[in-house]
């Protein structure tokens, strides 16, 4: 694991991932989980060309629902996952193919990794934190425009403070 008392923050980040598995299921559920994010982590597993293929897909949609001010400066940050698997011999979208996808996307920055042998992990959730903390929202988006609960003045309250 890294030592983040290495970098010397400012304040330590607080993060909260959304992990849809890559369930088309979820995509339905984009505004409500997207907006107001400060980064995007795309994640496929390099033994299977379909989930690579799907990343057009989930890039545009997340770019669709987040909507985010700037969508071309808007970081996202691609994972290569399950780099350990038989060794690499049941590797079918090469490295190559996948930074191929990146530069084609404003230079995304990739990284391979292996979650069960904890490969790469720590450096690639480091650039995350970075991104996101260099992209993050001053204000709080989930209650913007919702206006405050507003009591009329001449209402009576009962004594509860709930």
């Amino acid at each position: 694991m890294t030592d983040l008392s290495l970098y010397k923050w400012v304040s330590f980040p607080v993060s909260t991932i959304w992990d849809t598995a890559g369930q088309e299921r979820f995509q339905s559920l984009g505004v409500a989980f997207y907006r107001g994010a400060d980064c995007c982590v795309l994640v496929y597993d390099v033994n299977v060309m379909k989930s690579f293929d799907t990343l057009e897909n989930w890039h545009e949609e997340f770019l669709k629902q987040a909507n985010p001010p700037d969508p071309r400066a808007f970081p996202f940050i691609l994972l290569g996952n399950k780099i350990d698997i038989d060794g690499g011999n049941s590797r079918v979208v090469s490295e190559k193919k996948a930074k191929d996808w990146c530069a084609s996307k404003g230079n995304i920055p990739y990284f391979e990794t292996s979650a069960k042998e904890d490969y790469n992990v720590d450096a690639a959730f480091l650039c995350i934190a970075k991104a996101a903390l260099a992209n993050e929202h001053e204000q709080d988006i989930y209650f913007q425009g919702i206006p405050e609960a507003a009591v009329p003045e001449n209402e009576q309250r009962s004594g509860c403070a709930c």
